[in-house]
């Protein structure tokens, strides 16, 4: 198809919703109705180190449990493959490797006929095969994001033995991923062996790959809730819910909703799939230092029930709600019809030994941190953070801008048809993932791409109205940023710590001049060092965190926390001034 053709279909396609996603991806969650199994912990694991990378598929090592075809590594779940081993070559490797698990399946959900068993990968990067007992239950394109399969057919025969779970991953970057990358052969005899090659990515983080958040299996009800869709808003005082519920059933059902404050108090009901639920004196969310009960989250509960030839069967989900609303003038972003200032954070999820992967103590220490520096948000950069953390945001009233991985977007062939329908997949799925979520704010379609390369106009022109569509009630950007990196020094020299905090005082200077004309955040780059590929500018890693990759604060840290606490006084607390003992007590306090 020629090019303006092919680009007339896209639009009309985008404009029909002829791409949105089949189905729904609630969290998986234990209710009277739904069981959840965790499949952390060790699974079997081999790199393809094959010269072509595809020994593996050649030899189908999923039609046998992998450790009969060859040895393996026990690997943590979930956890980057890169750093945990001893074998160098698992440092930079590129392409795929195999993980597999034995699971028994309960017997409860395998012989239920009237029960659903779901097989849901929370990340994995980048492109994804599944099977289970050797046969391929799904594939996808894509890190950072979940997808899932229904596997209740294939644990149905199983009772008493355990089901082999095998996953293949390829990490392989090409222009048309996201986020893109080139592989470079070396064909110089002279200075490379036979058959060698790299990843050439255009952004300065490490590529981590492997699964990195958790594996679950959990169960539905054949008839199920599939999907639940919630906007907010407020009419003088009066909280307004609308709802929209999807349900995935053959036979005639019942939907009722009950919204229950924090105390246990139902506070409003309805019945039926789309609808608007008023709660009087609504409890509004606010964030973190802008209102003395901030986060407030009421909880809804949706009660399927459907009748069946054995009688009524019923499907219950309950969704965390925060009633809020998003506007942006043409100088303040506002949070339910207050300014609020951004003062926070860009991240990297990156640590130690663990490469990306998924830890509860590492991001529970960055919470404290992030509340001990007086940050109320973060930007996800740059990629989708873990719906752990997005909960975490959600009850500590911490605001997200949610980013794509849509970062080193800098090479001609990345503007095309296919990288583009790729990434309007990719926010599709981000949107479906998050959209329920009361912190997030703004969507961030790419970071620091090329954007004044000839189709760069109109790739982004129809990403961000795709989004808009996807959900207009939050405003859609991309983002640039920077900032030095730090040792010690003094005189302030670059690269030192003093020199990190005489720029940022630079700059606080200029944003204060700024800030009640037309500026409405600042968020540092970056909360913490973290790993990068190696190379002369950057030794172990970028050092530009204000803490260190161990969670250390260096002394930007204090100069940040000093100034955020000061925006919070001025601009979070206004109506507090009647009372400044009280404000000066809850001020002391969080500084201590």
């Amino acid at each position: 198809m020629a090019r303006g053709l092919w680009a007339a279909a896209l639009w009309a396609a985008i404009c029909s919703g002829a791409l949105a996603l089949q189905g729904g991806m609630l969290y998986p969650q234990e209710t009277r109705s739904r069981e959840r199994k965790d499949l952390g912990g060790l699974w079997d694991f081999r790199a393809d180190f094959s010269d072509d990378r595809n020994q593996g598929f050649r030899e189908e090592w999923y039609r046998t449990p992998l450790r009969e075809s060859g040895p393996v590594l026990d690997m943590p779940v979930p956890a980057s493959f890169n750093d945990v081993g001893q074998d160098h070559r698992l440092r930079n490797f590129i392409g795929w490797v195999w993980y597999e698990r034995q699971v028994m399946v309960p017997q409860s959900w395998a012989q239920d006929p009237l029960t659903r068993v779901v097989l849901r990968i929370s990340s994995a990067h980048y492109y994804t095969m599944v099977w289970v007992n050797g046969v391929q239950v799904a594939e996808h394109e894509g890190g950072h994001l979940p997808f899932e399969a229904d596997i209740s057919k294939l644990v149905r025969f199983t009772t008493g033995k355990p089901s082999r779970i095998t996953i293949a991953i390829n990490n392989t970057l090409t222009p048309h991923t996201l986020p893109p990358g080139i592989i470079e052969h070396k064909t110089d005899r002279t200075r490379y062996p036979k058959h060698y090659f790299t990843q050439k990515t255009y952004f300065d983080f490490f590529n981590y790959a492997g699964l990195h958040r958790s594996v679950f299996l959990y169960t539905t009800p054949v008839n199920y809730i599939d999907d639940i869709t919630i906007t907010t808003d407020i009419n003088e005082g009066t909280g307004l819910v609308n709802y929209q519920i999807v349900v995935k059933s053959n036979e005639s059902f019942w939907l009722e909703l009950h919204l229950w404050d924090q105390e246990g108090k139902l506070v409003a009901k309805d019945v039926g799939p789309r609808g608007q639920l008023q709660v009087p004196n609504a409890q509004l969310w606010w964030p973190y230092l802008m209102h003395e009960q901030p986060a407030y989250l009421y909880s809804l509960e949706v009660i399927l029930t459907v009748k069946t030839g054995d009688g009524t069967v019923p499907d219950i989900y309950t969704l965390p709600v925060g009633i809020r609303t998003v506007q942006v003038s043409s100088n303040q972003f506002l949070i339910n019809g207050k300014p609020f200032y951004f003062h926070g954070v860009n991240k990297h999820e990156d640590s130690d030994i663990r490469g990306k992967g998924f830890d509860w103590a590492l991001v529970m220490k960055d919470f404290n941190l992030l509340q001990w520096l007086g940050a109320n948000s973060f930007r996800t950069s740059h990629y989708p953070y873990a719906e752990e953390v997005m909960q975490l945001c959600d009850r500590y009233g911490i605001v997200v801008i949610d980013e794509c991985p849509g970062v080193g977007i800098v090479l001609p062939e990345s503007f095309g048809n296919i990288s583009l329908n790729h990434h309007l997949e990719v926010m599709e799925e981000l949107v479906r993932r998050d959209k329920n979520h009361p912190s997030v704010v703004m969507w961030s379609v790419a970071n620091e791409p090329v954007s004044w390369l000839a189709p760069a106009k109109h790739y982004f022109k129809t990403l961000i109205t795709h989004t808009k569509a996807l959900d207009p009630t939050r405003p859609v950007t991309f983002v640039s940023n920077s900032k030095p990196e730090v040792d010690h020094g003094d005189p302030p020299l670059m690269f030192s710590e003093e020199y990190q905090k005489t720029v940022l005082q630079q700059y606080h200077s200029a944003l204060d001049r700024k800030r009640k004309h037309f500026v409405v955040g600042e968020l540092i780059w970056n909360f913490a060092d973290f790993m990068t590929d190696q190379s002369p500018q950057r030794v172990v890693g970028n050092k530009k965190g204000i803490f260190t990759r161990q969670r250390q604060p260096k002394g930007s840290a204090f100069l940040l926390r000093e100034r955020y606490w000061k925006i919070a006084n001025e601009t979070m607390y206004p109506r507090l001034a009647a009372t400044p003992k009280h404000f000066e007590s809850r001020l002391l306090y969080s500084i201590l």
